[in-house]
């Protein structure tokens, strides 16, 4: 409290360049400690984010060995059934018309994602300058 009531005398006597001034100090230095502040935060969120992303990728490689073992496990089944050179065909068969599906189904979504621009996005800005364009012809604010 009496930092403060020292601090107000100080101001009652200073030029208005001099309260600019520390003004503008003020100000960067409060720039200063928020960027560092959010560098400090955003360097432990990509921490934590890179932690997850090694986690997911070894759950999803786990995922692909479990997915050919099943797939092996159809096979074996069948060789109980069919000879085991019938198993394996009628498996792979299977497994490579699974995977033409979704190359087909992947390039259908690629050909609807082009062009890779935002259209929308692009309108909605074009709208905006158009509606500050309109409204500075008027003399008025958007």
């Amino acid at each position: 409290m009496i930092a403060d009531e020292q601090s107000s005398r100080r101001l009652e006597g200073a030029s208005t360049a001099d309260l600019v001034s520390r003004a503008a100090s003020q100000l960067s230095t409060l720039v200063r400690d928020e960027l560092a502040l959010a560098r400090t935060e955003m360097t432990a969120k990509g921490k934590r984010a890179g932690i997850g992303g090694g986690l997911i990728g070894a759950a999803a490689l786990l995922a692909l060995y479990g997915i050919g073992l099943v797939i092996t496990l159809v096979a074996v089944a069948l060789d109980m059934v069919w000879p085991l050179w019938l198993a394996v065909l009628t498996v792979a068969v299977g497994v490579l018309a699974v995977a033409a599906i979704m190359a087909l189904l992947g390039r259908y979504q690629i050909k609807r994602s082009t062009p890779p621009m935002p259209s929308e996005a692009a309108a909605s800005v074009v709208a905006d300058i158009d509606a500050v364009k309109t409204a500075a012809r008027e003399g008025r604010r958007p």
